[in-house]
This record gives C-alpha cells, sequence and structure tokens, in this order.
C-alpha cells in the first residue's frame, strides 16, 4: 500500500480514537440527564477507548497496520516490524489525526451552555495535581512506561504469525480497555503521545507542560517491549501490521 494512503489511514484512525475515547470522557462519563445515573463512568471510558481501537483496526488494519500512537510505531520498528524511514510520517500522520479528533470533539463540547473547556480538563493527562488521583511524576512516569511496554508486547504476540488468525484486533482492544482500567486513577490515561498531546494542545497551561511525560515515558515502555518480545519468542514469521501478513 503507498505511504499516503497508510497516512491518510492512520490519520483518520487516529482522529477516531480521540473523538471516541476522549469523547467519552468528556461528553458520557458524568452526564447527568433526565434520568439520574445515565453517566458511563471510567469503565465505560476504558471500554470506549479499547472500542475505538478494535473497529479500526479491522477497518484500516490491512491499510496501514492501525498503530494510531506514536509509541507502537517506535516499537514495532524496534522489533523489526515496521520499517524507519516510515516513522516519522507515521507519528505526524498520528498527532494531526489526533489535533483533528480534539478540535471536533471541542466543537461538539463547546456546543453545551456553561460548559468551560479548560476547567472540564478535556480529557488531558497529568500527574501531580493534574493527576486523577494525585499521584506523583515518578508514579506516573512508571505507570505509564510500564503499561506501554505490556501493551506492546500484546501487539506484538498478537500479531504474530504463529499466533490466532484473525483475533489480534479482540486481544488488542481488550488489552488497552485493561490498561485504562488500571491507569486512569494515575494519569487519565495515556499510554499514546498522540492521543495526549491533541487535547492538551486546546487546554493549554500545565496540560502542555507536563506533555513530556506522556511523550518520553510511552516511547521508553515501547522500546523495551520491542527488545523484550523477539528475546523471548523469537523474530520467526510475523505479522508486519495487524492486518496483513507478511514476512518480517
Amino acid at each position: 500500500m503507498h505511504l499516503s494512503r497508510r497516512l491518510i489511514a492512520e490519520l483518520i484512525g487516529t482522529f477516531w480514537l480521540v473523538l471516541g475515547g476522549c469523547g467519552s470522557a468528556v461528553l458520557a462519563a458524568n452526564f447527568a440527564g433526565p434520568v439520574h445515573g445515565l453517566g458511563i463512568g471510567f469503565v465505560g471510558v476504558s471500554l470506549a477507548f479499547g472500542l475505538t481501537v478494535l473497529t479500526m483496526a479491522y477497518a484500516i488494519g490491512h491499510i496501514s497496520g492501525c498503530h494510531l500512537n506514536p509509541a507502537v510505531s517506535v516499537g514495532l520498528t524496534v522489533a523489526g516490524r515496521f520499517p524507519a524511514r516510515d516513522l516519522v510520517p507515521y507519528i505526524a500522520a498520528q498527532v494531526v489525526g489526533a489535533v483533528i479528533g480534539a478540535f471536533v470533539l471541542a466543537l461538539i463540547a463547546t456546543g453545551k451552555p456553561g460548559f468551560d473547556l479548560v476547567a472540564s480538563g478535556f480529557a488531558t493527562n497529568g500527574y501531580g495535581e493534574q493527576s486523577p488521583g494525585h499521584y506523583a511524576m515518578g508514579a506516573a512516569f512508571v505507570c505509564e512506561a510500564v503499561m506501554t511496554a505490556v501493551f506492546l508486547f500484546v501487539i506484538l504476540g498478537a500479531t504474530d504469525k504463529r499466533a490466532p488468525a484473525g483475533f489480534a484486533p479482540i486481544a488488542i482492544g481488550l488489552c488497552l480497555t485493561l490498561i485504562h482500567l488500571i491507569s486512569i486513577p494515575v494519569t487519565n490515561t495515556s499510554v499514546n503521545p498522540a492521543r495526549s498531546t491533541g487535547p492538551a494542545l486546546f487546554v493549554g497551561g500545565e496540560a502542555i507542560s507536563q506533555l513530556w511525560l506522556f511523550w518520553v515515558a510511552p516511547i521508553v515502555g515501547a522500546v523495551i517491549a520491542g527488545i523484550v518480545y523477539p528475546a523471548v519468542a523469537g523474530r520467526g514469521e510475523a505479522v508486519a501490521a495487524v492486518g496483513a501478513r507478511e514476512t518480517a
């Protein structure tokens, strides 16, 4: 598939991840409608993020590999599953998609009278006072690095040619759901630098000043997984992407 088509697919996929995942947090997590208790809560938000990846994996996995995440692209490159020459274009497409997703979400959210985008937090990630549970920077870094490492390990395993065919999107989507169930209280869950960047640009302030952690920690975790998985499983024949079966 030509690079331009793959980049468009990554942009669309990351747009959907931010609009669907962050949108569930901003619009539906604490919704109080005419019937009390209709908000989906953090469990619903966790499921929403998993569903965005699962649905897009089936929709564009065969086009771009459905990375939707700079850390995933880095981890796959380290593991020998993705060409280094395409890494920067993929990351750029993912960030642009995330920003567009955040922009559309902002247009929708601000349509409600009295909605304050900055005061709402807009599903941004953070540590210290910006952490939902007020976790310190060190705890946030460890959480993001470890969760991303596990996420990449699952991706590499699920997309290995020796794994059961056709089930990778389900395993990956459920893994992301579980990661959110664990880490929303700590950092509001990033494990994805693009996902963190989109909303942060609209909130500014501390969301921007703390954004470095949500680039560095996920990439550190991805690099670790990219080294560990081949050491454990061997390189063998593997899927280069979620939706395509190629020889690595």
